[in-house]
């Protein structure tokens, strides 16, 4: 049986098909079978988005962080965060395996709201916008006025 990821072409439309064969993955682009297709690595976390400091928060968790926050950002699943806004990570946790990462993600999702924000700012009292460190563009209100880097304006307060 024919691996799916590998498919015969032409060459030229006077020869016929080439014993060659492409792989094709979405991460590398095609190559000639010269090298391996790389593995995804999976990187299980717990995640927590805000919508502004102490505003709207988000949990959830995911094997693939970049993508997620993507996702997010913006704004391709229609659902809770592209409703309220949530899309700045605010806290993250690594783990070894999914099954930890999920039961993280449960006992957060149970905490008090205060919880949450103490957790949060514990290791993040300004509520810096991570996800700028992992290469996003700051989102338009994550700029102070002052021109500093990625912090939340707190009016009010």
């Amino acid at each position: 049986m024919e691996d799916v990821s590998c498919k015969r072409f032409r060459t030229s439309e006077t020869e016929p098909f080439s014993t060659q064969y492409v792989t094709l993955n979405l991460f590398q682009g095609p190559c000639r079978d010269t090298l391996p297709a790389m593995p995804i690595e999976r990187e299980p976390c717990v995640y927590i988005l805000a919508s502004q400091p102490r505003g709207t928060l988000y949990i959830g968790v995911t094997s693939n962080l970049i993508q997620r926050l993507y996702q997010h950002r913006q704004d391709i699943t229609v659902g809770f965060t592209s409703r309220y806004g949530v899309h700045r990570l605010v806290r993250l946790e690594m783990f070894g395996d999914m099954e930890a990462a999920i039961l993280r993600e449960k006992q957060l999702k149970r905490w008090h709201r205060q919880w949450k924000i103490n957790l949060v700012e514990r290791d993040n009292p300004h509520w810096v916008d991570f996800a700028i460190d992992l290469g996003f563009d700051p989102l338009a209100s994550s700029w102070a006025k002052d021109g500093s880097r990625n912090e939340f304006r707190m009016t009010g307060a």
